[in-house]
């Protein structure tokens, strides 16, 4: 690693990921940054963009030896999104486990909860590898040295862009204002430069360059490469950027953005709700655009360990939620089997074949069609094209109704009935974020979905919550405040 990285007292601010003991760890994989950065070759050059996705994983202890309280045993989606939003509580049964989950649950954390410090630290990781890859992919000398041919460096570098641009979204999108860093760094100058929160619009408008960057390099074809097929592609470049329009309520860029996806013709909602679920239709299903490619048994390791957490009662799907579904919609019981407590969804299986494994093969989606879908329909309501929308709603609950029911055989007649047509705003927005909730169950959108849409001060009130309007971001990690000396400034009211 550098070595004015490493002997700097604001370590944890330059790399913005965790405190100083973690950054002295060599990157997770098999190439260090001084192979990188002084021995460059297209193997190291691919590895490092490969180095970038790492922060994706929920593989268990990349940055830390089981440190619960400081977020870092894996991501913490399923905390801030899932948990936090009450689609789950942190447990089948309550006990005084990792308390700090619990205050997340019930809106009582403070800014030294470890849930938050985990989120700046996997992303602003994430953020550090993708701009040491990129300024090593822009440098025209290091190219030349290696010989990198002109395609396979538009690809690396289009990957690189898109991963820098998914990981700000989800800072900007969690803590609004945030350190802006796009180089690596290598004195106390730089340091101390970036150790300030850049307004959130420039954020945003970073996030949107990279986007379009990443669509341009990366090639016109569904996936990147045929041998690793997990890689960022063109599709998941223009989904994010879709979905960057949608969270700054830009309605007909989310539009035209979906229908620029739709021209490439590479997705298409399942026929079986559960196929972008299944481990075994990994990579040969039509749903999903982006996913973190687990796998089980490789070194380093790469095996999804939230299963291993379903294993210690962690991650109970709430009365609530499972209430929410209308009767005898199979998308519940493919999500979760209330009386084995499994998540199939998480599992990638029907079975509890890898609950309590902490190297399961079973892949985080981040982007799939149904989800693009809805961002179209709330688009389309926003914008009072009614017909529209309510069409994307029900192609969604066709599939739904039609997915073979989890024992065989097909729901009974008359499930999930199509929407009928409505010019009344506030209907069609309820249908639509009703639909949300039951298709896109425990993958980690929820909370995000009810601050955006302005509603989770009334949802999560009416829950028992403690939600407070400051609550509509996270607290910046106190950690990181204090290590600035307050530079870095907190969110208001905490």
């Amino acid at each position: 690693m550098n070595t004015y990285i490493k002997s700097l007292p604001v370590a944890a601010l330059l790399l913005l990921a965790s405190c100083e003991k973690y950054l002295e760890k060599d990157p997770i994989g098999i190439l260090t940054e001084e192979q990188i950065a002084t021995d460059p070759t297209v193997g190291t050059i691919t590895g490092a963009v490969t180095n970038a996705y790492v922060p994706l994983a929920s593989t268990l202890n990349l940055f830390g030896d089981w440190n619960w309280t400081q977020g870092l045993v894996l991501r913490n989606d399923f905390i801030t999104e899932d948990i936090a939003s009450g689609d789950a509580n942190k447990k089948w049964s309550p006990d005084g486990d990792q308390a700090w989950m619990d205050d997340v649950a019930s809106f009582n954390f403070t800014p030294e909860n470890g849930a938050f410090n985990g989120l700046w630290t996997y992303d602003y990781e994430g953020i550090s590898r993708t701009n040491l890859a990129i300024s090593q992919l822009t440098d025209e000398a290091i190219i030349q040295q290696t010989g990198m041919e002109q395609n396979l460096r538009n690809r690396l570098l289009g990957e690189a862009y898109f991963l820098r641009a998914f990981y700000y979204f989800n800072l900007v999108a969690n803590f609004g204002d945030v350190p802006l860093l796009l180089k690596p760094l290598t004195n106390f100058n730089e340091a101390y430069e970036v150790a300030r929160r850049a307004p959130k619009d420039e954020v945003w408008t970073q996030v949107n360059s990279d986007l379009t960057e990443a669509a341009n390099l990366l090639p016109n074809s569904k996936y990147t490469s045929d041998s690793e097929k997990w890689r960022a592609s063109k599709g998941a470049a223009i989904a994010l950027h879709a979905k960057t329009a949608l969270y700054r309520g830009q309605w007909q860029q989310v539009i035209d953005r979906v229908q620029e996806l739709e021209t490439l013709g590479f997705y298409q909602l399942n026929s079986n709700y559960f196929d972008s679920f299944d481990v075994s239709k990994e990579f040969a299903e039509n749903e999903v655009i982006f996913a973190f490619d687990h796998q089980q048994g490789v070194l380093p390791r790469r095996g999804n360990g939230l299963t291993a957490l379903l294993g210690w009662g962690f991650l109970a799907p709430s009365p609530d939620f499972t209430g929410s579904f209308e009767a005898n919609d199979p998308r519940l019981d493919y999500t979760v089997n209330v009386s084995d407590q499994a998540v199939y969804k998480l599992l990638g299986g029907t079975n509890t074949d890898n609950k309590g494994n902490d190297d399961a093969p079973s892949n985080k989606i981040y982007i799939r069609w149904a989800d693009v879908l809805l961002w179209k329909a709330e688009a389309y309501t926003e914008l009072e094209s009614y017909p529209q929308a309510i069409a994307l709603i029900n192609e969604v609950r066709q599939r739904a109704r039609n997915t073979p029911i989890i024992g065989g055989g097909t729901a009974p007649g008359g499930t999930l009935p199509n929407r009928g047509a409505s010019t009344d705003k506030t209907q069609v927005k309820e249908w639509l974020m009703h639909e949300r909730r039951v298709e896109l169950g425990m993958e980690s959108h929820r909370f995000s979905d009810l601050r955006r849409w302005g509603a989770a001060k009334a949802v999560l009130t009416a829950l028992g919550k403690n939600f407070q309007d400051r609550n509509y971001l996270y607290p910046i990690p106190q950690g990181e405040v204090d290590k600035s000396a307050g530079s870095i400034t907190q969110n208001d009211d905490y």
